[in-house]
């Protein structure tokens, strides 16, 4: 894991770190599922192996929980969490936070949450984000 040198800009985020570790372990939550292929959805589920909990479906209450906890941010809120995530997915430095938040910003509509949920890998790409940035989901920094 990177680690954020100490000549590089310290960072102020208008999204909370505890807000985008929540986000980290939902997305992990939804990165796993899968195509749906229980042949037999209304069975029971303990017949089934609870195989349905794994599978995508269009009701998935992640998905939900998700949306509706991104929909909720602020702008800047959205905006920090879609440059954190451009940040974890290396495709730009700690350097370049304030472009990388300036084209956030300039790409900003209504569609965040559809935009987040549709990039793979999102828990892994926000928490490598936060590394960068000297902040972490574990022991509160």
């Amino acid at each position: 894991m990177k680690r954020r040198d100490e000549a590089e800009p310290v960072v102020s985020l208008a999204v909370s770190p505890e807000t985008v570790c929540f986000i980290i372990v939902k997305a992990r939550e939804f990165d796993v599922k899968v195509a749906a292929s229980d042949p037999d959805p209304g069975s029971n589920p303990s017949d089934d192996a609870e195989i349905d909990v794994l599978e995508e479906s269009p009701d998935d209450p992640v998905v939900e929980e998700l949306t509706a906890l991104i929909d909720t941010l602020t702008e800047d809120e959205q905006v920090d969490l879609v440059a954190i995530a451009w940040l974890g997915r290396g495709d730009y430095t700690l350097r370049d936070w304030s472009s990388v938040r300036a084209e956030a910003a300039a790409a900003h509509n209504d569609a965040t949450a559809r935009y987040l949920l549709g990039m793979p890998l999102l828990g892994d790409f926000l928490e490598e984000g936060l590394s960068l940035l000297g902040r972490s989901c574990e022991g509160g920094t």
